[in-house]
C-alpha cells in the first residue's frame, strides 16, 4: 500500500499502524468531500475504497501507479542511502565528542533517554512539555465533568433524536460550555479574566449595536486594534492603568512622602494574581479570530445569507449537515446571544492554540453530535498524537539543532552538509513543536464531542509547491482566511486588475495579515511578503506550463514540475528560516557558509537531486490519493 494509503486490511501491528494513518483517522474531512454529509468508509461504493496500488486503469484522471515501476525501484534505492545520511549528519554535530560541544551544552537538560540529554531550549515546547501532564489531567476531567453535569440537568426520559432532546442537549452544552469558560479565564488569567471578558463584550457591542452595514468595518478595526494595543500595552497591566489615570507613572513609590493612591495599590495588588497565565495577550490572537467570526457569522444571518453571496438551502437535513452547510447555515436568532458567544469564544479545548471553528459550525455540532465523532476513530487519532509526541522526543535527545543555532554558532566551522541539515531539521522541530499542541487540543476537543478541522495535513518533508503548503499548514487558519478575508477581497476589491494581478495582491494583503496577526516583528513581516514573491513564480509557471500541452509526454510534465517543486522547496525553506528559525542575518550566515568553497556546490546539487527523487515520490503520493476519488489539493 502506498503511503497514506486506504483504509488498511488484516490484523496485527502492522494492519493497525495502517488503520492509524489513514486520512479518515486524521480528519474526515480529507475523506469526505466538503458538501456531502459524512458516511462511514465502509458504508461508501466499492470504486472510492479501491487501493491505490490497484492495477485498474483509474478513472478520474489518475495515472497507473507506479510503485513496482524500474523508475521508481532506483528511487527507493536513493531514499535508502539519503534519509539515514541525513539523521546522522545532525547527529554527528550533536555528540559530545564535537569540539564545538561546549558552546551549546549549556542548552541541555536531562533527558529521559540514558546517556543522552535533551535539546529543551525552545521555550514554546519546553511550556507545552512541562505542562502535558497537568493537561491529560484536564483533558480527561473536562468531559466527566460535562457528563456529571449532563445527569444532575436532565429531567426525565427524553429520546436523544427528538426535537425536544435535541434542544435539550444544545441548553446543556452552551450552558456547561460558559459557565466552565468563566471558571477557566479566571483559574487560566486570573484578575486578568476582566480584561478578555471587557474586550469580547467590545466586539459584542459592535456586532448588535452598530447599524448592519457598518459591522463588518466596526469588528475589523476593533480587533485589529485590539491587536496591536495588546502588544504595545503588554496587557494592560492593573497598576500601569491605575497610574496612567492618577497621574503617578513617572513617580517613583521609594521616593514618596505620602503613600501611592488606594486605586494603584489596588491594581499593583491584582497584577500579583495572574493565574497559571499572567500574560494572558500572548495567545490572544486565536480569540480575535473567533471574535471576528461571531460578528461576521451574525451579520450575514441578518439577510438570510449562508456565506457571502449564497443563499440559505431548505429541506436540508440539520442533524445531519455536511461541513460546508454547518459553516454556511445561519444559526437560529437566539442563538447569537451573549451566553452562546462567551462560550464558543473561550471553549476550553481550544481556547489557547485552536484549531479554529467557526461560530456557526460551533452551534450546529453543540446542537447535534456530528457523525464524525467516533470513539474508535479518537482512539487512534489519540495514539497518532503519542507516535508524534515520541517521535519529537527522539529527535530532541538524538540532534541539538536547536541549541546550535542558539549559541551563535561560527557557521564557517561547519561543512555545508552540515549547516543545510541543521536548518532543515531545525524547522522539522517548529513543524512538529506546532503540531503537537495543535493535535492535542484537537483531541481533546474529540473527546469533547467537538469535531474541529485539523491544521496539519502532511509531514513538513511532504510539501513541493508554496501554495499548498500553505493549505496545508495551519490549516483550519486558512480556512478561517478563505472564509472571512480572501473570498471577500477576492469577489468584492480589485475588479479592475487582472485574474493573475488581482490574486497576487490579495495574497499580499492577507499574508501582511497573517504575518502581524502572528506577531508584531519585522522577521515575520518579511516572512508574509517572501511567501507571497515565492507564489509568483509558481503561478507564473502553471500559467506557462500546461499539462494539455504534454499529452503523450506525460513523463516529461511530471519531471518538469519536479525541477520547478525543487525550486519551491528550496525558497520555502528560506521563507520559514527567516520566520521562525533563524531570522534574516541568519539566513544570510547559513547561505555564504553553502556557497563559500566548491564543495557547498556538490553538496546542493546533490540536494537537489534526492529533493527531485523526493517530490516525484510525492507526486506518486498524491496520485495514489486521487485514484480513490480524494482531491486535497495540497
Amino acid at each position: 500500500m502506498a503511503p497514506n494509503g486506504g483504509s488498511g486490511s488484516g490484523t496485527g501491528p502492522l494492519a493497525l499502524l495502517r488503520k492509524i494513518y489513514t486520512l479518515d483517522t486524521l480528519d474526515t474531512r480529507f475523506t469526505t468531500p466538503s458538501g456531502v454529509p459524512y458516511r462511514p468508509l465502509e458504508a461508501r461504493s466499492p470504486d472510492k475504497r479501491r487501493d491505490s496500488t490497484s492495477p485498474k486503469p483509474p478513472t478520474n484522471g489518475a495515472s497507473p501507479p507506479k510503485w513496482k515501476t524500474p523508475e521508481f525501484y532506483l528511487y527507493y534505492l536513493v531514499f535508502l542511502l539519503a534519509v539515514p545520511s541525513m539523521f546522522y549528519v545532525a547527529y554527528s554535530v550533536s555528540r559530545p565528542s564535537d569540539p564545538r560541544y561546549p558552546k551549546f551544552e549549556r542548552f541541555l537538560s536531562e533527558g529521559w533517554i540514558p546517556g543522552r540529554k535533551i535539546d529543551n531550549s525552545d521555550a514554546q515546547y519546553r511550556t507545552f512539555r512541562r505542562n502535558l501532564p497537568a493537561m491529560a489531567a484536564l483533558l480527561l476531567f473536562h468531559p466527566l465533568l460535562r457528563r456529571a453535569y449532563n445527569m444532575v440537568t436532565t429531567r426525565g426520559e427524553v429520546k436523544e433524536n427528538s426535537a425536544e432532546g435535541v434542544e435539550m442537549r444544545f441548553r446543556q452544552r452552551t450552558s456547561f460550555d460558559f459557565v466552565f469558560a468563566l471558571v477557566f479565564l479566571v483559574i487560566l488569567h486570573g484578575f486578568s479574566a476582566i480584561k478578555v471578558l471587557v474586550i469580547l463584550a467590545g466586539n459584542y457591542a459592535i456586532a448588535k449595536g452598530l447599524p448592519r452595514r457598518y459591522v463588518p468595518v466596526g469588528t475589523w478595526v476593533f480587533n485589529i486594534c485590539t491587536l496591536f494595543a495588546n502588544e504595545v500595552c503588554s496587557g494592560y497591566r492593573f497598576g500601569y492603568v491605575a497610574r496612567l489615570v492618577t497621574g503617578t507613572l513617572g513617580i517613583d513609590r521609594k521616593n514618596m512622602v505620602v503613600d501611592l493612591p488606594a486605586v494603584v495599590r489596588l491594581g499593583e495588588w491584582m497584577d500579583g494574581f495572574g493565574g497559571l497565565m499572567g500574560r494572558w495577550e500572548i495567545l490572544f490572537n486565536i480569540t480575535v479570530l473567533r471574535l471576528v467570526s461571531f460578528s461576521l457569522d451574525y451579520y450575514w444571518s441578518l439577510d438570510g445569507r449562508n456565506t457571502v453571496g449564497g443563499v440559505v438551502e431548505k429541506n436540508l437535513d440539520l442533524s445531519n449537515l455536511s461541513e460546508r452547510d454547518r459553516i454556511a447555515l445561519p444559526a437560529q436568532k437566539g442563538d447569537y446571544g451573549f451566553r452562546n458567544y462567551v462560550g464558543y469564544a473561550v471553549y476550553a479545548p481550544l481556547y489557547l492554540t485552536g484549531p479554529i471553528i467557526t461560530f456557526n459550525d460551533y452551534i450546529s455540532q453543540s446542537r447535534y453530535r456530528s457523525a464524525t465523532i467516533s470513539s474508535a476513530r479518537t482512539w487512534k487519532y489519540a495514539v497518532r498524537f503519542l507516535l508524534v509526541l515520541l517521535c519529537m522526543e527522539l529527535v530532541l535527545h538524538y540532534d541539538y539543532v536547536g541549541a546550535i543555532s542558539k549559541s551563535r554558532p561560527e557557521w564557517s566551522t561547519y561543512t555545508p552538509a552540515q549547516i543545510s541539515l541543521l536548518s532543515y531539521f531545525n524547522l522539522h522541530i517548529v513543524w512538529l513543536k506546532l503540531l503537537l499542541p495543535w493535535r492535542f487540543f484537537r483531541l481533546w476537543s474529540l473527546v469533547d464531542g467537538i469535531d474541529p478541522p485539523e491544521n496539519m495535513l502532511r509531514c513538513m518533508s511532504n510539501n513541493y509547491s508554496a501554495l499548498s503548503f500553505w493549505r496545508g499548514w495551519h490549516r483550519s487558519y486558512y480556512r478561517w482566511l478563505l472564509r472571512y478575508i480572501y473570498i471577500p477581497l477576492g469577489g468584492s476589491s480589485f475588479r479592475s486588475l487582472g485574474q493573475g494581478v488581482r490574486t497576487v495582491v490579495t495574497y499580499l494583503v492577507v499574508f501582511t495579515f497573517v504575518a502581524l496577526w502572528h506577531d508584531i516583528k519585522l522577521n515575520l513581516l518579511i516572512w508574509g511578503w517572501l511567501v507571497v514573491l515565492f507564489f509568483i513564480p509558481e503561478i507564473v509557471a502553471g500559467l506557462l506550463v500546461r499539462k494539455e500541452d504534454f499529452k503523450g509526454r506525460e513523463r516529461t510534465y511530471r519531471w518538469l514540475c519536479g525541477l520547478g517543486g525543487v525550486g519551491n522547496v528550496l525558497m520555502m525553506i528560506s521563507a520559514n528560516l527567516v520566520g521562525f528559525a533563524v531570522g534574516l542575518d541568519g539566513l544570510k550566515a547559513i547561505i555564504s557558509g553553502v556557497f563559500r568553497d566548491y564543495s557547498g556546490l556538490v553538496f546542493l546539487v546533490t540536494a537537489c537531486t534526492a529533493l527531485f527523487v523526493g517530490i516525484q515520490v510525492m507526486f506518486e503520493i498524491r496520485q495514489g490519493e486521487l485514484r480513490r476519488g480524494i482531491n486535497l489539493k495540497c
